[in-house]
Formats: C-alpha cells, structure tokens, sequence
C-alpha cells in the first residue's frame, strides 16, 4: 500500500445499496414514469428524481401522487405501476465499476450484504439478471423486512446482525442522502457515490464521497486493492456512442485552445445516464478520414458551471480545417479519472494535456489498440 494513502479505518465487511448504487434504476424509473403520467395527461419532470432517491417505494408513490395531484390513492398508483416497473427489470443496467466491485470483494473472500428500501421480491427480480450477484451476497435483506426503512439504521444493523459482524466494521456504501444518514446513524463507515449531480454538499455526513464506484479505493478502508489499473488507466467493457458532429469545433477550443467536438447530450442521453461524469479515452472514426486516438470528458465541466451534462471528445491528432457536419463515432475503452474543478484555467488546461498523454500512450497497448478496428468506427449506420 502506498504511504501517501492514510487508512481511514479498518473495516470488515461491505454493504452495500442496490438502486442508484449497484444498479442504474433512475433511467428505468424516468421512462416508467414519463408513460404513466402521460395517462393522467401530465409531463414527468426529471427534476422531481431528487425528491424521491433513496426513499421507501411507498414515500416514493406518495410523493409523486402529492406533487403532481394526481386523481388517485398512494395504493391505486402503486397497484398501476408495480407491473410497468416489473417488465423492467430485466432492462436495467449494473452501473459503472459495479460488476468489478462485487467481483473483486468476493474473489477475497469478503462479507457482503445487500441491503434496500425496496421489498425482498423486488430485489430478487432486479438481480436476478446480474450474473453471480445473488450468489456473491451473505445477506439480503429488503424493506419489508424491517419496520422502518432507511434513514432509520435499522436496515444496516439487522444487516450487521445476520453477518454477525459490529457494526463499526462495516463499511456502507449509498448513492442517496437517507441512505448515507441511515449508515452513519448505525456507527457505520459510510461512501457516499451520490447519485444527484451537483449536490455532493447534501453529502457531507459521509465518510468519504465518490463520483463513482469506479473511483473507490478500498485500500483506505484496509480492504484488499484493486489491480486492474493499467498506466493510469483503467480498461471498461467498450461502450459505443456515435452520431453526427455538431459543430466541428466546439466551444473547448475557443477558451481552452483546444479542439473539442461538442457532441449532442440529447440525442446520446441513454449513454449519459449509463457513465459517471469523468475522463474516459478511445477511438474517433470520422466518415470520411479515418480513426483517431481520443481522449473525451462526460460531465459538467465545473470550471465552466454547465447547466447540462456533455460530452466533448477531442481528437488527438492535428487537423488544419473545420469538420462540420461530418459523422463521428466514437468507441470509449477506458477511464482516467473523475472531473474535478480547478481554481484556475492553466490548471484545467495543464490537467487535460496530461490526460491526453496518457490516453496516448495507453491506447498504443494491446489491451486497447485492438479497438482501432472496431467495425462500428468505419460504417455508417
């Protein structure tokens, strides 16, 4: 372990949330909601999503019903949805970094639990499409088997419990403020990957606060390190976005002095929701050029304060003129770091050259070179 890394304190066990954390629900939720509100000719304002992360299915209902005042009982709405969300399931996709964690504390022999707001059969069904999940966790354990969901700790204690582990050595790990206040109120370590954007602040009761589960260090908490990291990066199941270039050179350049292509967050909104804000590299295959090395930044730039979430690819390589108008596709490998702000633009700008030497040295290795040939980076859809 590297002595610039002080442990935080030594734990034994992981629990850990399931929606927002492990799984990418808020996309199913989002789509599930925007159908039904549609019936009662109302429009699903994704802005709400806050008001309802990380509560009981039943205050979620109830929330829903209250704020848009909808001509139905909290049970009448739940007995309509509960089936729209059950033909979902099969939908949803592990977030980021979470097949790598379950992976990695299991293959070390590590206690987990999981534990969640929603009921047992709910949990049941979500994993049950997630290879090696049901059989990676000692414990399970849902909503309706406690008599107060979080942020009461009794979710996490009776997870303790059935681990028969002291609750001060386990290490929580939540994407919602209840969750993050029920951890602590059960003298638990608790990360925080909070699943709002921009609103770490909301977080400060944690332990610690990730952008993603690609960004924990168990190390600091005495667990076993992760050692899939190659030259600074570390590789991803490649993840495909394509699309037309919107403007040949985007904003970045005219600040940053760097060529960036703005790509259209609206037309890619389903790969947005998929990646945490970050750096991330690849290859750009431009209609009518050929491929180049890529380094991209997903986020909101806080330097710039964005409103929206971006995508903005640079290509590594020295184009003279404009591509307007050209179809860029880009097939993303591998990950460098989380955004972070910086005091000042030398500072952004030094740190984005930085990552673009190591996207290029990165992608001369064979564990990424090999994407060069990607058939998807030369056709047209």
């Amino acid at each position: 372990m590297s002595m610039a890394q002080p442990l935080k304190k030594l734990v034994s066990c992981v629990i850990l949330d399931l929606d927002g954390t492990l799984l990418n629900t808020d996309g199913i939720i989002t789509n599930v909601l925007k159908v039904l509100l549609v019936k009662y000719g109302k429009q699903w304002d994704g802005r709400e999503a806050q008001k309802i992360v990380g509560k009981t299915p039943v205050e979620e209902a109830a929330a829903i019903v209250e704020e848009y005042q909808l001509p139905c009982t909290t049970d009448e709405f739940i007995a309509e949805i509960t089936p729209m969300f059950n033909n979902q399931w099969c939908n949803i996709k592990a977030l980021p970094g979470a097949n790598r964690l379950i992976k990695h504390l299991n293959g070390h022999g590590l206690p987990m639990a999981l534990a969640s707001n929603s009921p047992r059969a709910s949990i049941e069904s979500k994993i049950f499409y997630h290879q090696g999940w049901k059989e990676s966790f000692s414990v399970i354990i849902g909503g309706d088997e406690v008599k107060m969901g979080k942020p009461s700790p009794e979710i996490f204690l009776e997870a303790a419990k059935r681990l028969n582990i002291e609750p001060s050595s386990c290490l929580v790990i939540e994407d919602s403020v209840p969750g993050v206040t029920a951890g602590k109120a059960a003298g638990m370590e608790v990360v925080a990957v909070p699943s709002i954007p921009k609103q770490s602040h909301l977080y400060t009761s944690a332990d610690e606060i990730i952008n993603s589960l690609l960004d924990l260090q168990p190390e600091k908490w005495g667990l076993p390190q992760f050692q899939d990291w190659v030259e600074g990066t570390l590789p991803l199941e490649p993840s495909y976005i394509g699309g037309p270039v919107i403007k040949g050179f985007g904003r970045g350049s005219k600040v940053l002095g760097i060529p960036t292509a703005n790509v259209s967050a609206e037309e890619n909104s389903d790969f947005l929701s998929e990646h945490p804000s970050g750096v991330y590299f690849g290859w750009a295959g431009l209609s009518n050029r050929g491929v180049y090395k890529m380094v991209m930044s997903i986020g909101w730039n806080p330097y710039f304060n964005n409103t929206e979430k971006t995508i903005e690819p640079w290509l590594l390589h020295e184009f003279h003129e404009d591509f307007y108008g050209e179809e860029l596709r880009l097939v993303v490998v591998g990950y460098i770091r989380p955004e972070a702000n910086f005091p000042c633009l030398e500072r952004l700008v030094a740190k984005i050259h930085n990552d673009k030497k190591v996207a290029e040295r990165a992608l001369d290795l064979p564990l990424y070179s090999k994407y060069k040939d990607d058939p998807l980076l030369k056709t047209t859809l």
